[in-house]
């Protein structure tokens, strides 16, 4: 594969960096952790008027028809900004499910969705290893009625819609389209400001348009499932790549002994596990989403690497990031505390270091 962005993937870099660098520059994040909002409405719709949320919607819906890699460049520069909006969910665990197996009715879903005018999120995680389905639909009429519990769901309460994949009589997954009202939604603690919740199905009933594709052969909850592990180490790329550059430029300007800390031996070669760390993840990352978008067989297995190395390596990572800063990197007025908790965030959301290696063994065994 090809390392490099084509000219249209650099040119969506270089349109989410500048946006994202003038909406969520840190004083603009201060007074939003000050607000107490769900999300930054600024930012968000400054991320819809430049055309970005609907990089990965359909034609059909306003959008550009774009893939995977196209995602990961924009999901990348959200979280080396540690921007507060709703991409992730309303994209990753929504928009490209839907795009990829909704009815004509449900894609229309995604039309508001390029104007910033709502909101969508995936109920991805269970209690349990990560990508385990305990939820189940049951037959009930033209329509199915859902039970079971879905955990560390994003903007649940904000959400239009949350896909919630459940398993159906006979074993297959489908992912139907639920409204928040029909569900108890109850809030969870979150690393960041990101809004995260419990979502309880007790005998909620939906109709036979709720089901995404209107079939449950489990395609969708593929879809689903990859692309919110692939969005997530995304994220985590970005996280990890804003945290070394403020390491650096504090070490670089950080005086101890009368010398610059990057002087230091001690210092360079913990920068440079960061630094390797980082490259590691990038390199699976970008692997994994060409990979994705190319539907080769092997892109779960080599997004697999790319979770272990966020949810463990990069996490090790960015505690180095934060030894190195000494105290000044628990100061919430010092914008290195965001890096560290999103980092967090992502390790939590794809289910810790453990969890993703059983998951690559057992990816491995299949083949075998």
């Amino acid at each position: 594969m090809d390392f490099d962005l084509d000219e249209t993937q650099r040119e969506i870099r270089g349109l989410a960096a500048d946006v994202l660098a003038r909406e969520a520059a840190q004083e603009r994040l201060e007074a939003f952790e000050k607000s107490e909002a769900p999300y930054d409405d600024v930012t968000w719709k400054a991320l819809a008027q430049a055309g970005l949320l609907g990089v990965v919607l359909p034609e059909d819906a306003g959008g550009a028809g774009l893939g995977p890699v196209e995602l990961a460049v924009i999901l990348r520069e959200v979280g080396v900004r540690t921007a507060p909006v709703p991409v992730y969910a309303s994209l990753a665990l929504a928009a490209v499910p839907i795009g990829a197996h909704g009815t004509p009715e449900q894609r229309a879903l995604l039309a508001p969705l390029t104007e910033g005018a709502t909101i969508l999120t995936g109920a991805y995680r269970e209690v349990g290893p990560a990508g385990e389905i305990a939820a189940t639909a049951r037959a009930d009429g033209d329509g199915h009625v859902l039970d079971g519990v879905k955990t560390f769901v994003p903007y649940a309460r904000e959400a239009s819609r949350i896909l919630v994949p459940a398993r159906v009589e006979g074993g297959g997954v489908g992912v139907f389209l639920v409204e928040p009202a029909a569900v108890m939604i109850t809030g969870q603690p979150s690393a960041t400001s990101e809004p995260l919740s419990r979502v309880a199905l007790d005998g909620v009933r939906v109709g036979a348009d709720a089901l995404l594709g209107g079939t449950a052969d489990g395609a969708a909850w593929d879809t689903l499932r990859r692309s919110a592990v692939a969005g997530a180490v995304a994220v985590a790329s970005g996280v990890i790549e804003g945290a070394l550059e403020l390491t650096k430029e504090y070490t670089k300007t950080r005086e101890q002994f009368g010398r610059a800390l990057a002087q230091f031996q001690a210092v360079t070669m913990q920068i440079g596990d960061v630094y390797i760390a980082k490259r590691a993840l990038d390199v699976a990352v970008w692997a994994g989403v060409w990979r994705l978008a190319q539907g080769a067989g092997d892109a779960e297995e080599v997004l697999a690497i790319a979770a272990y190395n966020a949810c463990d390596p990069v996490v090790k990572a960015l505690y180095t990031c934060q030894h190195l800063h000494g105290g000044i990197g628990l100061d919430i007025t010092y914008p290195l505390h965001r890096y560290f908790a999103w980092g967090k965030h992502c390790g939590h959301l794809l289910g810790g270091g453990e969890d993703r290696l059983d998951a690559l063994g057992a990816l491995i065994a299949q083949e075998a």
